[in-house]
């Protein structure tokens, strides 16, 4: 059999969720694998640290046990700047570009899914979609570097400030939060270039690629989509939410935004800060001293996460959206739910309750797994486990402190965290007309 035929073959018996899950967990293993190589770091590093790693880069989450700034080599941050690039992008989005270049044709399963996955209606846009995704990350990579370039370059020299620009630029867009940095990027805390550029990459890459395209190809606001309105809005509302919380709530702590003295640097601290924990992980002071009451907002930002069909985590922003909408057309007595002239279905509202109670237990697990078997402030591991499930990065400096089991659950949720709304979404897209109907029932609530 050729391995034409072999691929198509197992593409027509294998459930795409299954296809998704071991791509994954495919690629988590090769990039493990090839950071247990020599020339891969400065010393040996076990292979718990290299499957970590590995993990957090594919699921673009950022979270670390080693300092892969100073342990890993150029190959070795080459290695997991592919794997962040595949991750973000998204497998099955790059498995479409490949299997269509091959001529590979994929079952009408796969198509369901895809189409869901990236939420088009036809695999004709599916396919387009994707080449504009192809389009839209190398031109904000590429422009995102050269402009990362004003600063860095100066600052480390030629041949490592255009390293560094590629890194961040690649790391920032796809919300990896990894650096080449050994303290991140704390000393370009009040870095005009870097505050602005680093935001704008990963907001950009977190609102979504259909939200993108709308933006560039349909008319301002009356020919844009009712996804696209309720994203723009939605993320606007957080933004705000979360720098002026932010400002707010560590204005005077001395070890965040009090440590420095005038206005622009603080709030500039409080922009960076107020829109990172959406998804990107990258921060210019310590998470760790953060007042209690801000790490509990930068959670529940970090659970929601940015958009659908985004290099981002979480439960999405119109999960929120929908869930708020719903709940308001509850308290008003109405049957519809409805936003900008558009409504929104039944199957929409049962979407968000499956995803946010799946999101619920599984961090409620998590976090009590952890609770059980590892010793720390509750605080600190709530926060690592939200940040794992949110695909953020974010942490109170808990991620060293880590056993084996606790590293193996971190993992698992990381990996959840990424592939489990994208397997839910399959279920959810195969509608099963019931046969038989029962007669209603009274349950209840409250």
């Amino acid at each position: 059999m050729t391995p034409r035929r072999a691929v198509q073959a197992w593409l027509g018996r294998t459930p795409p969720p299954a296809v998704l899950a071991i791509s994954y967990m495919t690629l988590i293993v090769l990039g493990a694998a090839a950071l247990k190589l020599p020339f891969m770091t400065y010393g040996a590093i076990s292979i718990s640290d290299a499957l970590f790693t590995s993990t957090a880069a594919v699921t673009v989450t950022g979270l670390a046990v080693i300092n892969t700034a100073e342990m890993l080599t150029f190959w070795g941050h080459l290695v997991i700047l592919l794997l962040i690039q595949l991750g973000g992008l998204g497998l099955m989005t790059f498995a479409v570009l490949v299997l269509s270049a091959l001529g590979v044709p994929l079952g009408i399963t796969h198509h369901t899914y895809l189409r869901e996955d990236l939420k088009q209606t036809s695999y004709k846009r599916l396919i387009q979609l994707v080449k504009t995704i192809f389009r839209v990350v190398l031109l904000a990579e590429i422009a995102g570097a050269l402009l990362l370039c004003l600063t860095f370059v100066p600052s480390t020299g030629l041949g490592p400030g255009l390293w560094h620009a590629v890194f961040h630029s690649i790391s920032a867009f796809n919300n990896a939060g990894f650096s080449t940095f050994p303290q991140g990027l704390t000393a370009y805390a009040t870095d005009p270039v870097v505050n602005s550029v680093i935001p704008l990459l990963f907001i950009t890459g977190g609102i979504g690629y259909v939200v993108i395209s709308d933006i560039f190809h349909q008319r301002f606001w009356h020919g844009w989509s009712l996804h696209t309105r309720l994203m723009l809005v939605g993320s606007a509302a957080l933004i705000v939410v979360g720098v002026g919380l932010t400002a707010l709530l560590e204005w005077n702590n001395p070890h965040t935004l009090g440590a420095y003295d005038s206005v622009a640097a603080r709030m500039t601290l409080a922009w960076f800060h107020g829109v990172t924990p959406r998804s990107s992980g990258f921060v210019t002071i310590d998470t760790g001293a953060l007042h209690e009451s801000t790490s509990l907002l930068y959670m529940a930002l970090m659970v929601i996460g940015g958009g659908s069909t985004s290099t981002a985590g979480g439960i999405k922003v119109t999960t929120l959206v929908v869930m708020l909408l719903a709940t308001l057309a509850f308290f008003r007595r109405r049957t519809e739910i409805w936003a900008f002239g558009r409504s929104i279905g039944l199957e929409e509202v049962l979407k968000v309750m499956a995803l946010i109670a799946i999101a619920v237990v599984l961090v409620f697990s998590a976090t009590f797994l952890m609770l059980a078997t590892q010793d720390g402030d509750f605080l600190a591991i709530g926060f690592e486990v939200v940040s794992a499930f949110g695909n953020v990065g974010l942490s109170r400096g808990y991620t060293s402190e880590l056993d084996g089991l606790g590293r193996t659950i971190i993992m698992m949720i990381m990996f959840l965290g990424r592939v489990g709304p994208l397997t839910l979404g399959f279920f959810l897209a195969a509608r099963v007309t019931p046969r038989v109907r029962y007669p209603e029932g009274q349950v209840h609530l409250g």
